[in-house]
């Protein structure tokens, strides 16, 4: 547990090193049949950004905890970005692809962290 708590961390300053923001960690772990233990919820303000993103997610996870995803989805257009670590998924949104899906809100049990933006 404490692995993947680490790795919770470390994503969200892979998030926070390229100034993602509206962070929301969603807590999945007292929920039957969730596919992962969290989701990491972020946006970025243009697909560039959404990219740099991912890369410094991956980047930093790789440096810090020997770890590369096992799969990452979306990036050929960069509106949502799925980065799946097994029992973590992060998701860099475009606000308005955030807003339409709205993932928060996607297990209603799920306890949900907010971090504070960076400034």
């Amino acid at each position: 547990m404490e692995e993947t708590k680490n790795l919770v961390e470390t994503i969200i300053k892979g998030i926070q090193e390229k100034k993602g923001h509206g962070i929301v960690v969603a807590d999945l772990t007292g929920i039957n049949g969730s596919i992962c233990q969290y989701f990491i919820i972020c946006e970025g303000q243009s697909p560039t950004q959404v990219d740099a993103i991912t890369d410094s997610i991956s980047d930093m996870v790789r440096e810090q905890l020997d770890e590369k995803p096992v799969h990452i989805v979306g990036r050929e257009n960069a509106q949502w970005v799925a980065m799946d670590y097994t029992d973590v998924m992060a998701h860099i949104f475009l606000p308005d692809v955030r807003e339409y899906y709205d993932l928060e809100h996607l297990w209603d049990d799920a306890k949900l962290s907010h971090i504070p933006d960076e400034e």
